[in-house]
């Protein structure tokens, strides 16, 4: 480990720009994308009371009934989370059905994000109905690009499509350096639900 001097100045000026509401990304292959996500939408929550919108998470590929640590803590607190899928690709029964499940969460999704009520809206692992052909590309960028002024709209999945990360203002891709479960470590409880 190197250590640094920590800075004395501040390293960037203020942007002078108008607010705005921001596409926000968290891709890659690494984990961390919907954590983070959820991280911004408490944060938003938090300050609901200032801005007056909602806060809502729309999850394509979990099931409805999903009962994971972060939809008790959400049921608990009031921020909506809704599972809109069936779950893992190779679980379903019916990928036609699972498809049909990815289009009709996406006209609610869209609903929430053009009805101009709304402060941030989650669209985690949008991504995988989109990549699988579930869902058509076109009608979500157009919806990224008509959406009220104020809306803020994260997006989180593997391979986000080229297309979509070119509309957005911020992109973060993790990167997958180690894992525990490539070691033979399962999944934990609370920490990879």
């Amino acid at each position: 480990m190197q250590i640094e001097t920590p800075p004395t100045e501040k390293r960037y000026e203020r942007p002078e720009g108008e607010r705005r509401g921001l596409i926000l990304v968290h891709t890659g292959d690494g984990k961390g994308k919907s954590t983070a996500a959820f991280g911004l939408a408490l944060r938003a929550f938090g300050r609901q009371h200032v801005h007056g919108k909602q806060v809502e998470i729309f999850q394509f590929m979990k099931v409805p009934t999903a009962r994971f640590g972060e939809h008790r803590m959400f049921e608990h607190i009031g921020l909506p989370i809704h599972g809109l899928g069936d779950g893992f690709s190779w679980k379903s029964r019916d990928l036609e059905h699972s498809a049909q499940l990815a289009r009709d969460g996406w006209e609610r999704a869209r609903a929430a994000i053009m009805d101009g009520q709304h402060f941030l809206v989650v669209l985690d692992e949008i991504t995988y109905p989109l990549i699988y052909g579930w869902l058509p590309l076109d009608p979500v960028l157009q919806t990224l690009r008509e959406r009220p002024r104020d809306v803020h709209v994260c997006l989180t999945g593997r391979r986000c499509p080229e297309e979509i990360i070119a509309l957005a203002d911020t992109v973060t891709e993790m990167t997958l350096v180690k894992h525990a479960f490539k070691a033979g470590v399962p999944a934990q409880r609370g920490i990879e639900d």
